[in-house]
């Protein structure tokens, strides 16, 4: 089987030749610049990859390292809007504000939201708000070419990866985490008329990128943060009432629209919402952070295997960071024996390799996956 072949299969639940790999393919499966840098200079390559994310200070390895992986899935998204120069910061910059309005400040490693712009809005100030425009003809510009040639040149699978955050969790930017959790229970109507603006913006932007995208990509990811350390960031009859319904309109819209399947992020231990994101028509679950509550591996392969598929699930909270070489390869067996078994599993991290991830244990993990698939 070839890249393609093999993702094509597994995300139709179908025998495979082997467990297909990821990195870089979306902005919860790739690589942090210092760590980027690290594994280049352990690997002795020189190039200069840009940085894709600058929040989270992300960038697609270059592709001699993609290829000593393994990695059959590669990237491609919307542009920034043409004035990008006003939402993106400069090299002397400290502060900035991204095309939403949100007000981010540098640290050592991200930029981090430091004002929320609808923190005092009312309902009324929603239609007023300078929102992001989908149809800039930035957004596309150089992409329907960039898809085409990724599609008829090689034999990779494609992914159309995010617009940035989900309803909920871009919701929760805008307004301001305690805020807006507040408002969850105590001004509903605030709380739908923002969803619903966002969720009418998000059908323009996805009509934009499936328009250019939809016949070439096999996976379109999105995401919607739902979950903590702990379990999930609200009840479950919270979610299924206020942001569940908004979730299907979405997805039932991407579905009606391309033959792509649908990977949705969520960190945390959301397995008491699981089902709820298979109603949804969520195709593939991300990230698998497999030390949180509840998010058990063998309990999540048993109990959705025959109806998700799951992709990443080596964790990246301790064992990467922390652990040996050896310890790495050990779970990479574990993960792929339980995830793995039977298909239904893409290989990768279970979120970025942040900065303190050694290279050692990169190249452990993406050797050791080659041993075993």
């Amino acid at each position: 089987m070839n890249p393609r072949e093999r993702v094509i299969a597994v995300l139709n639940h179908r025998p495979s030749d082997r467990v297909p790999v990821d990195l870089g393919s979306t902005l919860v499966s790739s690589i942090h610049q210092i760590a980027n840098n690290n594994l280049k200079a352990h690997l002795g390559i020189e190039a200069d990859e840009p940085v894709h994310d600058v929040v989270q200070g992300l960038v697609v390895p270059d592709e001699r390292i993609l290829q000593r992986f393994g990695v059959d899935l590669r990237r491609v998204a919307l542009r920034p809007p043409s004035n990008k120069a006003a939402i993106l910061p400069s090299a002397d910059d400290d502060i900035y504000h991204d095309e939403w309005g949100l007000r981010r400040q540098r640290t050592d490693l991200y930029w981090e939201i430091v004002e929320s712009p609808l923190a005092n809005a009312k309902v009324e100030d929603l239609r007023h708000y300078s929102w992001p425009d989908p149809h800039d003809p930035g957004r596309v510009a150089g992409l329907a070419e960039e898809v085409r040639s990724l599609y008829e040149e090689t034999d990779y699978a494609l992914v159309a990866d995010f617009l940035g955050g989900g309803i909920f969790e871009q919701a929760l930017w805008l307004r301001g985490y305690e805020r807006f959790m507040m408002d969850m229970v105590s001004d509903e109507p605030f709380v739908a008329a923002l969803m619903d603006t966002l969720l009418e913006l998000y059908f323009e932007f996805y009509t934009v990128y499936l328009e250019v995208v939809g016949p070439y990509v096999q996976i379109i990811a999105v995401g919607d943060d739902l979950g903590m350390q702990t379990g999930p960031l609200m009840s479950p009859d919270l979610y299924r009432r206020l942001i569940k319904p908004r979730h299907k309109e979405l997805y039932d819209f991407i579905h009606s629209r391309t033959e792509t399947k649908i990977l949705h992020h969520s960190c945390g231990g959301v397995f008491p919402l699981v089902q709820d994101l298979i109603d949804v028509g969520v195709d593939i679950l991300n990230p698998i952070q497999t030390s949180a509550q509840g998010m058990d591996p063998a309990n999540l392969k048993r109990t959705f295997g025959d109806r998700l598929v799951f992709h990443g699930g080596i964790d990246v909270q301790q064992i990467l960071p922390f652990a040996t070489p050896e310890r790495v390869r050990e779970e990479v067996r574990r993960i792929v024996a339980t995830l793995g078994k039977g298909g239904g599993y893409i290989f990768a991290p279970s979120h970025n390799f942040q900065a303190d991830v050694p290279p050692e244990n990169i190249v452990a993990m993406y050797e050791t996956i080659q041993e075993v698939r």
